[in-house]
């Protein structure tokens, strides 16, 4: 694929802080992204990874004057969801080209309107399913309604939410927001926050690994937690076993140290008593399937692995809600993997870095990229496996 652009993607989420879906983008970098070739290329990246994401939605922007059948040949209907600027449906056939879309089963979204649009009732509404306000501004509970009073209804997302508070004011009207910045705004993390029970097992348990145990020893410590147990079956029972695993000790034995301390990592990532937030979750998943992937091409898979611990642990002070100088004093980890959370540096740091510039729209990853000899191509296709294989997990 020849483009030298990087990924960016938005979640979308929920009142529940549940991803729904994703904005798939290019970053804002050195050079702009034609408008025509926007994109194509975004479904040529899809269309090269072969595994297809289970669920969930992705929005792509589209200008009128560059989609060609070609490329709407190469997405599928149940999971992409065009996205028209109304400022863009002034030019000659561009009604026609979303009743071509409507008429083959996508479902469309359409940003740049406001509640008096939405009042008129304009023809153009029943073409969409999905109206994109700017921000959280003083409108937003009018066109709420307003959307809903449509026939047929429609459904409002909101553009932007540039902190936790704006979020939680779009979930107080059960609006879906697309936050851009889910993984760099603060939650305010206590500094007297403990671990849990289940959170002080799970980190025994991952030392017990480090540390070689029997496999025994590993099961008496996980029948202190019946809750526990049942997911690692679970677990163990959905992935490609031909054999149904009904002990914990053949669990363990089939699964291995090095799988079952990943499974462990991402079990702490969400066992915070409070304050939960699953596309955190995904999000800290995404990043650590990341880090792993743009390692293998540089490093042993031994070392890849331990880039997966530091993707899932870097946002694991927001999952936990406590500082991550407290996090690292509690979780023994190896100096390289303290020193690629702590400070980005280390042999794992700039992998870390590269993964958190790809998260931003500043353009900030072609510089992380080219440190690491890593062309747009190795990143993107990186980017967007991570991604795919976070929605498959089904954790």
């Amino acid at each position: 694929m020849n483009c030298a652009h990087y990924l960016q993607r938005i979640p979308l989420l929920d009142a529940e802080q549940h991803a729904m879906g994703y904005l798939l983008a290019w970053q804002r970098g050195r050079t702009t992204v034609p408008a025509g070739a926007s994109l194509p290329q975004l479904s040529r990246l899809v269309n090269e990874h072969r595994q297809a994401p289970n669920g969930g939605l992705f929005f792509m922007a589209v200008q009128p004057a560059a989609l060609s059948v070609e490329t709407v040949q190469q997405l599928s209907p149940e999971r992409f969801v065009p996205v028209f600027d109304l400022a863009d449906l002034t030019t000659p056939g561009a009604i026609g080209q979303l009743m071509a879309l409507h008429a083959q089963g996508f479902s469309l979204a359409l940003r740049g309107v406001d509640a008096a649009f939405l009042a008129s009732g304009d023809d153009l509404l029943s073409l969409v399913r999905y109206v994109l306000a700017d921000d959280a501004g003083p409108a937003l509970a009018a066109m709420a309604r307003l959307s809903r009073q449509a026939q047929p209804a429609l459904s409002l997302l909101v553009g932007q939410a540039p902190d936790w508070p704006a979020f939680q004011a779009c979930a107080a009207l059960g609006l879906p927001v697309f936050f851009e910045n889910l993984c760099t705004a603060p939650r305010q993390p206590s500094p007297s926050a403990q671990l849990s029970t289940q959170s002080a097992l799970i980190l025994q348990l991952m030392q017990m690994v480090q540390a070689n145990a029997g496999i025994r020893e590993l099961e008496k410590v996980l029948q202190r937690d019946a809750t526990l147990s049942y997911n690692l079956l679970r677990h163990i029972n959905s992935a490609n076993f031909a054999l149904q695993v009904e002990s914990l000790h053949q669990a363990v034995t089939m699964l291995g140290y090095a799988p079952l301390y990943r499974w462990l990592s991402m079990l702490l990532a969400r066992s915070s008593p409070s304050g939960f937030s699953p596309a955190l979750l995904n999000a800290a998943i995404v990043r650590g399937r990341f880090v792993e992937l743009l390692g293998l091409k540089m490093l042993s898979g031994s070392e890849a692995g331990n880039l997966f611990v530091v993707g899932l642990f870097s946002l694991l002070d927001q999952l936990l809600g406590m500082p991550m100088a407290q996090v690292l004093r509690q979780v023994a980890l190896s100096e390289s993997v303290v020193q690629a959370l702590a400070s980005h540096e280390g042999v794992y740091g700039p992998f870390l870095a590269l993964a958190q510039a790809c998260e931003r729209g500043d353009g900030g990853a072609a510089e992380r990229a080219e440190a690491l000899f890593m062309t747009p191509a190795d990143v993107n296709q990186a980017h967007w496996a991570a991604l795919v294989w976070a929605q498959n997990i089904g954790l």
